[in-house]
């Protein structure tokens, strides 16, 4: 049996779990949640039983922030040898499982927050308390893990584009029109509705599922190469002389820590120079 750090797993029925994250004090993604995103893929992957998987977040107020770029550049290690970067070998992996995967979200899901519930098969947003956001272009680089493949399959170009070079916060309703999201739900009601869609799902046959999620993935997910040509550009501008002045513009007005910066981070990267 695995033990983990930032997760909490709780296996509803033998069919259905729920995956709770919890990185204080604003929910970070980091190395070592990366590393242990990995080992819950093997869990996943291999238990016979498991249909449906539903990800929260323990903090209300943020799903997964972004990721800590005080720990940018630090070696990422994996659990095994894998053939491309760990953050792409796991989005991958999360779309191509045999398993159901949901996001329910209250609280931020920007940059690889929001990289993370895009490479779920679905996504469920508190209507009140849900803010989605890819600020990277606010610092000087691009998204790279996921977010420039995906939202131009879901919402269209024009949006993706919208979403992208604005790097601006953006509420839940707008996320449901715009198709980020399948539904923006009533906070108070949210958890009812996830969990009951969940358990109906787990319900129904294993193989069905499988069988109707690889052939609707026809229609489109991003391939491995595709988000590293992303991830390959993202670490370009990340070496930016303008880029690392920006990142330390933001670190002292509070960005990684509890506050107002962090909060409002759409409107506070429009303003870093």
């Amino acid at each position: 049996m695995h033990t983990y750090n930032q997760f909490t797993i709780n296996r509803k029925t033998p069919a259905f779990w729920r995956i709770t994250f919890h990185n204080p004090p604003i929910n970070l993604l980091d190395p070592d949640t990366i590393f242990e995103l990995l080992t819950l893929m093997d869990q996943i992957e291999t238990d016979p039983d498991l249909k449906v998987v539903v990800f929260d977040s323990a903090d209300p107020e943020y799903f997964i922030a972004h990721y800590d770029m005080a720990r940018a550049g630090e070696k990422q290690p994996t659990p095994k040898e894998i053939e491309f970067p760990a953050w792409i070998d796991f989005v991958s992996r999360l779309y191509r499982t045999s398993v159901i995967t949901i996001a329910e979200i209250r609280g931020r899901a920007r940059g690889v927050g929001s990289e993370f519930v895009l490479a779920c098969d679905m996504r469920f947003a508190s209507k009140e308390k849900a803010i989605f956001g890819q600020p990277e272009v606010g610092i000087g680089v691009v998204p790279g893990g996921g977010a420039n493949e995906a939202l131009a399959r879901l919402v269209g170009r024009a949006r993706a584009l919208e979403i992208v070079l604005n790097a601006d916060d953006f509420d839940a309703e707008t996320a449901e029109r715009y198709g980020w999201i399948n539904r923006a739900v009533p906070d108070a009601e949210l958890n009812v509705f996830v969990e009951n869609f969940a358990r109906r799902i787990s319900s129904f046959d294993k193989l069905a599922l499988h069988d109707a999620k690889k052939l609707l993935n026809r229609t489109g997910v991003p391939e491995a190469e595709e988000i590293l040509e992303s991830r390959t550009v993202f670490i370009t501008g990340a070496m930016s002389a303008n880029t690392q002045k920006k990142v330390s513009t933001a670190f002292a007005r509070g960005l990684g820590k509890p506050g107002d910066f962090e909060l409002h981070l759409g409107q506070h990267v429009g303003n870093l120079e």
